[in-house]
């Protein structure tokens, strides 16, 4: 039997985005998720630096957010194990939770993430964008500038990106990421050199081969590496749920849906 906590979905957003940036894409993960997982609850979380801890101050290393993760969780009262589905940032952390403590996770879907040691940092992040985001960090634009720009930079199948440009002006009103929270986010991700060693927890990984913030083959070089599946999106761009929420959702739910049968069909036959 699987734990009280086994349905229980932990979503993790990247650089300087916060929970509210997912959208609708929660209500369209619950729905698809339900129909494997009945009990399925979802667990939004905001990085420190992010969201409802703008204020706080950003670690500059990806263990210190992973584990103001399971201590918010625990705040929370939401006991383990859990189902992380993370992206870019978050996905790093969701990495670095496998390896330290894989009894705590039973599912673990990255999207769109690259990591040390598998990919060269030139694929990590694209050298067409280090001045954009730089400029990002340091300049005086304005809000819907800046948000433009990253929308821009982060998405490719947008029918109205002005209606979600004016939802980040607002997220970015309510909740303002500091520069130096930005840069020291920017830090932590580039410093973080992930575990060779295969993760225990299962594994899915999904990845946008029109992402022109991170070289989709960062994501191909994981699956190599850790033999974790792979599907890939021909073209969304970098924030792939936000794109194309119903894809991410409907591969995660399949995806699930293998693992149950490939399990009945490997369970010993009772005597």
């Amino acid at each position: 039997m699987e734990g009280q906590g086994s349905q229980t979905w932990v979503l993790l957003r990247g650089l300087t985005r916060e929970s509210a940036h997912w959208g609708d894409f929660p209500a369209r993960l619950l729905r698809a998720l339900r129909i494997q997982q009945p009990q399925a609850q979802l667990e939004l979380l905001d990085l420190p630096g992010n969201g409802d801890k703008h204020r706080q101050s950003s670690p500059t290393h990806v263990e210190d957010m992973m584990e103001d993760c399971r201590a918010e969780l625990r705040r929370r009262g939401v006991p383990p194990p859990y189902q992380l589905l993370a992206m870019s940032l978050g996905a790093m952390v969701a990495s670095e939770w496998a390896a330290q403590y894989p009894e705590e996770l039973t599912a673990i879907v990255l999207i769109n993430t690259s990591l040390r040691p598998f990919s060269a940092f030139f694929r990590r992040l694209r050298p067409s964008n280090y001045w954009s985001l730089l400029m990002l960090s340091l300049t005086r634009l304005s809000l819907r500038q800046r948000e433009a720009k990253v929308l821009s930079m982060t998405t490719r199948l947008q029918q109205q990106p002005d209606r979600v440009i004016e939802d980040w002006v607002s997220i970015q009103r309510r909740h303002p990421v500091r520069k130096r929270n930005a840069l020291r986010q920017l830090l932590a991700a580039a410093r973080y050199r992930a575990s060779v060693a295969k993760p225990e927890p299962p594994m899915l990984l999904l990845c946008s081969q029109g992402d022109a913030l991170v070289d989709w083959r960062c994501s191909q070089a994981i699956s190599r590496a850790w033999g974790a599946p792979l599907r890939l999106h021909a073209r969304a761009g970098h924030d792939l749920p936000l794109d194309d929420g119903e894809w991410v959702a409907r591969n995660v739910a399949d995806w699930l849906h293998v693992r149950e049968v490939v399990g009945q069909v490997t369970a010993p036959m009772p005597l």
